[in-house]
């Protein structure tokens, strides 16, 4: 417990000297107002960039059931948001149920659409399952920082942004809920998302100029 601790004052210490700015397209505005159900899907490797949005959003979120998914989902507890444990290998249905509960709740729910193993920025089916499951409507998120450390080994490429840099958050147009005769595995659509997170990531490059 103690290593969950330490990792979350010092995340709180990182994110509380950025310069943060989240820039929010108006349809997916409307949307959290409301709290229609929401998932925001985003790349792995971004995450601890995006951490601190669940202070302001109140996120839940899938932690996996490892000793690391434990830090992580403290983390994000402490921070006011719910976490459902499991990962592909252990826990992978009860962990999606979880996250349907919170999302029908109205917690706009996050999910990083590549994982937990990759490939890397390829779009798997868990994003429109929950969709399809919850009626919930898909909003591309691209984060990114003007400076950064990288963790070059790790194969998702996550990086976290240094004390005092600006960090640049951006949720796009929302993407209809999928309907019961929609397939959650249709190749074209899961490559359309990605091009969707591709541009929220472009859109957030943009901002850190501003």
């Amino acid at each position: 417990m103690w290593r969950a601790r330490l990792v979350y004052y010092l995340y709180k210490l990182f994110f509380s000297s950025w310069r943060r700015a989240l820039i929010v397209h108006p349809d997916t505005q409307k949307l959290l107002d409301e709290k229609k159900p929401v998932v925001l899907a985003h790349w792995h490797g971004e995450e601890l960039a995006l951490i601190f949005l669940v202070q302001q959003l109140k996120l839940a979120t899938m932690a996996s059931q490892s000793s690391d998914g434990s830090i992580v989902s403290y983390v994000i507890n402490r921070l006011g948001g719910v976490t459902s444990r499991g990962s592909s290998s252990r826990g992978a249905i009860g962990a999606l149920m979880g996250l349907v509960r919170f999302c029908k709740s109205g917690r706009p729910t996050s999910m990083a659409v590549d994982g937990p193993r990759g490939p890397y920025h390829k779009v798997k089916p868990g994003v429109f399952e929950l969709s399809k499951l919850c009626g919930a409507y898909v909003v591309p998120v691209g984060a990114t920082c003007s400076s950064a450390i990288h963790f070059k080994k790790s194969w998702n490429k996550a990086f976290l942004p240094l004390p005092f840099s600006k960090v640049r958050v951006y949720f796009g147009a929302p993407i209809a809920p999928l309907t019961k005769d929609q397939d959650a595995k249709d190749v074209s659509r899961a490559e359309a998302l990605g091009l969707e997170i591709d541009k929220a990531s472009q859109q957030a490059a943009k901002l850190i100029a501003t």
